[in-house]
């Protein structure tokens, strides 16, 4: 399946309907589906994980900013109203003792009725204002999913979870990158401005074209890599931390909810 134009042609579906695509199968990269509304990371953990998952969250706010939670064994709520979050993200990774075990698109028969669900902001919402903006979204433009790195900056632990800050990287032209911060630093919700620009080796990034979740993107000429914390955080604290099972996004494959971009618009 072509990406690119399946990005294209589902940019003004609606929440509901993109839901309905990927309940139904459609398992693609969710940036730029359903422009103008808010986008997802998920954690999904048994309930006597749940406050080392908040307490991390809260005290690692930039790639953890948490939206919404459901109790123990909701499968539905207000950021996806009508909606199931064990089949309405296009593709899940499951983790048992810190291995991803499974990708499934659908993860009603792990379900357990003790899961409680973490819906975290993703940069993926403040990338409408950029290309509102005529900034470039380079794995849009080239039809992949967002490169996404593990860095040597360490978050700070939380009982059992803990593990380094993962960053999402979009390739910016020097005469542009004070725009895109200034535009994403009014998205705190969402991770908000970059906490990286340039080198990536001094983030522990040896090989730019080598991200450990996602794609590479080509970057042009003229143009520096800028980084942002990532949702996938959380994942990357599981894989260290070895809880007996968690359920993640995979990568790219974001909830999309029925919010808006603009109500994690700070004026």
């Amino acid at each position: 399946m072509n990406t690119a134009a399946t990005t294209e042609d589902l940019s003004k579906i609606s929440p509901q309907q993109a839901r309905e695509l990927f309940r139904d199968g459609l398992v693609v990269p969710t940036a730029g589906i359903s422009l103008g509304y808010a986008q997802a990371n998920l954690m999904i953990v048994p309930k006597d994980m749940a406050f080392d998952v908040l307490l991390f969250a809260q005290r690692n706010p930039k790639p953890c900013p948490i939206l919404g939670v459901l109790d123990a064994g909701e499968t539905s709520g207000p950021l996806l109203k009508g909606g199931d979050i064990r089949t309405d993200v296009p593709q899940y990774v499951v983790y048992e003792n810190g291995v991803a075990i499974d990708t499934p698109t659908d993860i009603t028969s792990y379900w357990r009725d003790d899961f409680v669900t973490f819906i975290i902001g993703c940069s993926f919402t403040f990338e409408t204002a950029l290309l509102e903006a005529n900034l470039p979204v380079a794995h849009i433009a080239q039809g992949v999913n967002v490169p996404m790195y593990r860095t040597n900056v360490r978050c700070e632990s939380a009982g059992k979870m803990g593990g380094p800050l993962v960053v999402s990287m979009r390739p910016m032209p020097a005469n542009l990158v004070a725009d895109a911060v200034r535009i994403t630093s009014r998205y705190p919700a969402v991770h908000g401005a970059p906490v990286h620009i340039g080198n990536p080796e001094e983030l522990g990034i040896a090989d730019i074209n080598s991200p450990d979740f996602g794609d590479p993107v080509v970057i042009p000429e003229g143009q520096i890599p800028v980084f942002w914390a990532c949702g996938v955080t959380p994942q990357a604290a599981v894989m260290e931390s070895k809880p007996s099972v968690a359920i993640g996004h995979a990568p790219g494959h974001m909830l999309i909810t029925d919010a808006k971009d603009s109500q994690y618009l700070v004026p």
